[in-house]
């Protein structure tokens, strides 16, 4: 089964737009693909819905009810210094490379800029979906 780390501004997509976004969430909500996602990610997309979006307690706690039921959480046990013009976005590179990831995606200029870490693909949400459709949905590479 592919797996992803779906960055912050994925989760946020799909919750407030759906879309390509909401499309790979629901691939993993049927088992389809398996989603990590460390506190870091479960924070920042919390942080993003209250204070972009005005979600309210209750929306937000329903969010992150979702993404726990959804992903398979990881605790990075270790620090990147990779991008320097946002430190934030190590996180996320840290998050995939602790679950080993099959491709991180995002919509972030700046890690989309790099194209991969430590062999990890980082693509945008409709490219992995045109991988997962020629590959057949779960199958790996």
């Amino acid at each position: 089964m592919l797996s992803v780390t779906a960055d912050s501004n994925i989760w946020v997509s799909a919750f407030g737009y759906g879309g390509k976004p909401r499309r790979l969430i629901e691939m993993a909500d049927a088992g389809e693909i398996r989603v990590d996602i460390s506190e870091f990610i479960i924070d920042e997309v919390l942080l993003t819905l209250r204070d972009k979006f005005e979600w309210s307690a209750e929306r937000l706690q329903e969010a992150a009810d979702q993404m726990k039921a959804i992903a398979s959480k990881v605790a990075p046990s270790r620090t990147v210094d990779v991008l320097k013009e946002d430190p934030a976005d190590n996180r996320i590179l840290e998050c995939a490379a602790q679950a080993k990831s099959d491709y991180l995606v995002t919509g972030d200029r700046g890690l989309l800029s790099l194209g991969s870490f430590e062999d990890i693909p980082i693509v945008k949400v409709a490219d992995f979906l045109e991988i997962v459709s020629r590959q057949g949905k779960g199958r790996g590479p």
